[in-house]
């Protein structure tokens, strides 16, 4: 027997609106905007950006729940689209440079040049 069993938590459920997700939502664009500033390390900036996009997702879903609508589900569904394919070209480019330079550190990779 837990102390948070389902029916002590849905009345803590229902009164969550619109203002903790886009809290939730601030708080995650925060921190990854604030990874992209301080970190060094390309692998660790790329998870940041993806760490604010998720973030953005969160807020355009939990607007279209708060307007009884799907329009942000359906664009949720194409960022997550557009997401996989980031993914995909974004890891080649850093597998790429760890290939030619032996390193993903960022004030190493700041020349192009050979």
């Amino acid at each position: 027997m837990s102390a948070l069993s389902l029916p002590t938590l849905l009345p803590v459920l229902a009164t969550i609106g619109l203002n903790h997700y886009i809290a939730v939502a601030g708080m995650l664009f925060v921190i990854g905007f604030i990874g992209v500033l301080l970190r060094q390390n390309t692998l660790v900036i790329y998870m940041s950006l993806e760490l604010m996009l998720n973030a953005a997702t969160l807020a355009a879903v939990a607007f279209s729940r708060y307007n009884g609508t799907m329009d942000g589900n359906v664009f949720v569904f194409f960022i997550i689209t557009v997401a996989a394919a980031e993914v995909a070209v974004g890891l080649a480019i850093i597998v790429a440079l760890f290939r030619k330079r032996h390193t993903v550190q960022v004030e190493e990779l700041g020349t192009l040049k050979n």
